[in-house]
């Protein structure tokens, strides 16, 4: 008994050698390395954003569905595009991150960091909510660009060869978007992407620090890999939940087209209500397994990154 209670001791005492001091980060820092976390997670996460893409446009307006479950989808993928089709989109990937994750980590700690009290207590659960939807807010607006370009880049691939729009990259979709379409439609589904990303925020934000705030007050938990894992798989669990009507909501919108002047839909509740008419209720988790498959881990990956680059970044600057 007393060799298990000394072990806890000294796993706690390193524990807590791992741990960054409250505002110890200054203001500019914390954005770049929420923006390098949430590009590190992509790099691993990537395919599965895509077959979430895939599955949330699968049988749109009734059509007969693409792919009947997750593993067809992957299988139809890599027997028509290849290995590196399931990276289709990965430039409009990392520039999401290096915009939106930049901006929504950045806030979000700095208010964490600003309203935390001198002893290091950390802000109150319903302020981290409060702080998820500034933070996600911001970054959608910045990340909106990035964003339609990487649902326009994953699709690409479900459609008729004369169909395809054919960007090379990112830029370039930027660039063709701008010129064929204006610039204002950089920002089409603004409103629903912001609403996923306040969603998203307050719930993955606040969650995975209240989790961790829990995990950590238990005998069974200390400051460690271990730990940022659990709370990253709970909050990437409600985060799933709470978000996917609004993403495919989203999805919806910033990949459809045009015809003869008049859009496919009128806007988010229009989604909403041709996809449950057409598709059934349900639909609104269309894809729920790709989504957590790609939510959780790159929930862990990122908030993993964050940690350690926080941590390394203080050690550097302490040395």
């Amino acid at each position: 008994m007393e060799s298990h209670t000394k072990e806890r001791i000294m796993s706690a005492c390193s524990a807590n050698k791992n741990r960054v001091p409250v505002s110890a980060i200054p203001r500019k820092a914390n954005f770049v390395l929420g923006g390098l976390a949430g590009m590190s997670a992509t790099v691993f996460v990537q395919p599965l954003d895509l077959v979430k893409n895939r599955m949330q446009l699968s049988g749109e307006k009734g059509a007969v569905r693409d792919h009947k479950t997750s593993f067809h989808a992957i299988a139809r993928i890599l027997r028509n595009e290849g290995f590196l089709g399931m990276y289709t989109g990965l430039s409009a990937g990392l520039l999401r991150q290096a915009t939106y994750s930049t901006t929504r980590l950045g806030v979000f700690q700095t208010l964490t960091d600003k309203n935390s009290s001198t002893d290091g207590t950390p802000p109150n659960f319903f302020q981290k909510l409060l702080f998820g939807i500034v933070a996600g807010g911001c970054g959608a607006v910045v990340g909106t660009p990035a964003e339609i370009s990487l649902i326009r880049m994953t699709a690409d691939g479900r459609l008729p060869v004369d169909q395809q729009r054919g960007y090379k990259h990112v830029f370039d979709a930027l660039f063709r978007i701008t010129k064929e379409e204006g610039i204002a439609t950089l920002w089409r589904g603004c409103t629903p992407t912001v609403t996923r990303a306040m969603v998203v925020n307050a719930a993955q934000l606040a969650t995975y620090s209240q989790s961790k705030q829990l995990l950590l007050s238990t005998a069974y938990f200390v400051d460690d890999i271990k730990c940022h894992f659990a709370a990253s798989m709970i909050s990437g669990l409600v985060t799933t939940i709470a978000s996917m009507p609004v993403d495919i909501t989203k999805t919806r919108i910033q990949n459809m087209k045009t015809i003869n002047g008049v859009p496919e839909y009128k806007g988010a509740l229009d989604v909403l209500v041709k996809l449950i008419r057409s598709e059934g209720f349900f639909s609104l988790w269309k894809g729920f397994t790709p989504y957590y498959a790609r939510l959780g881990p790159h929930t862990v990956l990122t908030f993993i990154f964050l940690e350690k680059f926080r941590f390394w970044y203080y050690n550097y600057t302490q040395s």
